[in-house]
């Protein structure tokens, strides 16, 4: 069989995503095909990461696109301010659609392959290109007719469907990411899917420190880390935010650390439990290691909320609305999952990339 040529266009709010386009990238080259460009949506307060620039070795596109308004805090999601700015930037959002038209008459993809963005939906029903589009996020679960939402929260729910359901407009299939695994559904395009992680988190070597690890999205959250380790500065934190923050915030126990991807896996690796938002691939992450999660989701964010319920079902670790490390520090005394079934689960990964993107 040639060699198949693929496009990518990923969304670049937060970081899963985009590390899911990576293990996708990593499988296509490996089996000797081609991802000839991979276009990123980002808006204007985020840029693309650089771990993201120095693992795909292709041509890397940034457009604008659909994004978040977070409060002055830097913590919760503000719904009407977001929808307001999208809609006054939706020439650019025009104009990017047309882009990502521009660039794949000029690539001609076997497959156009959509990590849950917007636009990528809108310009697969607009134009209808010739290549079949797949498109790849746990958000797709929500689609299937046995996922059960958390109680409540409808208007919330409505939302997150239509959304979900407009990023994969005309898609050919829809693969869904889940922490465990769930039927196909045909008629909807609906296949269930494992984990997208990352080749690094495999070859880490597993340990126990007495440390925490803190994942910070937003660096608006350091405010109640601070406080908490005012109050107990015995227990040592690594904290990785999305931000540069000053050094004498920083002390013998407490300690700042700008994202970089490769440390953060590494102090994964070696943590006793990991406190954070509620994102799926972190907390992925952290269940693949053995290691228990505190669960925070984004103020505003359903997704997030709906993570950590799902997290929660299957033993993962627990969620609360404020980072209550107190509340962790004793569910880590009585944690002894083993991940065996859920690394069985991932490891399948590989083969089914190829089986779905490619044919085999």
């Amino acid at each position: 069989m040639p060699p198949m040529k693929f496009i990518f266009i990923v969304q670049g709010e937060g970081r899963g995503h985009m590390t899911q386009a990576i293990s996708v990238y990593s499988v296509l080259k490996k089996a000797g095909h081609l991802v000839t460009c991979v276009m990123v949506g980002i808006n204007p307060h985020r840029e693309i990461p650089s771990f993201v620039k120095n693992q795909m070795d292709t041509e890397l596109i940034p457009f604008d696109c659909p994004g978040f308004v977070m409060d002055s805090k830097v913590k919760a999601v503000k719904l009407i301010p977001s929808v307001i700015s999208n809609l006054l930037n939706l020439r650019l959002f025009i104009k990017s659609i047309q882009n990502i038209h521009r660039k794949v008459k000029l690539h001609q993809p076997d497959v156009i392959v959509n990590f849950y963005t917007p636009l990528a939906g809108l310009y697969n029903y607009f134009y209808r290109p010739s290549a079949p589009m797949v498109s790849i996020a746990h958000q797709y679960i929500y689609l299937h007719p046995d996922y059960v939402f958390p109680p409540g929260k409808f208007a919330d729910r409505f939302a997150i469907k239509f959304y979900t359901k407009l990023t994969s407009l005309v898609s050919k299939k829809k693969l869904a990411l889940s922490f465990y695994p769930i039927n196909d559904c045909s008629e909807r395009g609906i296949v269930g899917f494992p984990p997208l992680l990352r080749k690094e988190v495999f070859v880490q070597e597993i340990s126990k420190r007495d440390f925490l690890l803190v994942y910070l999205v937003n660096s608006g959250y350091k405010e109640e880390i601070i406080q908490w380790h005012k109050k107990f500065p015995e227990t040592e934190l690594h904290c990785f935010t999305d931000q540069r923050l000053p050094e004498e915030l920083s002390d013998k126990t407490l300690h700042f650390h700008y994202l970089d991807d490769t440390r953060f896996l590494q102090l994964m690796a070696q943590c006793r439990g990991l406190v954070s938002t509620a994102g799926f691939e972190s907390v992925c992450e952290a269940k693949y290691m053995g290691k228990p999660v505190l669960m925070v989701p984004v103020e505003g964010n359903y997704e997030q909320f709906c993570n950590a319920d799902d997290a929660c079902k299957v033993g993962t670790g627990i969620k609360d609305e404020t980072f209550n490390i107190e509340r962790f520090l004793d569910f880590l005394s009585s944690f002894n999952q083993q991940p065996t079934e859920f690394r069985q689960w991932v490891n399948s990964t590989e083969e089914k990339i190829l089986e779905q993107l490619v044919g085999r």
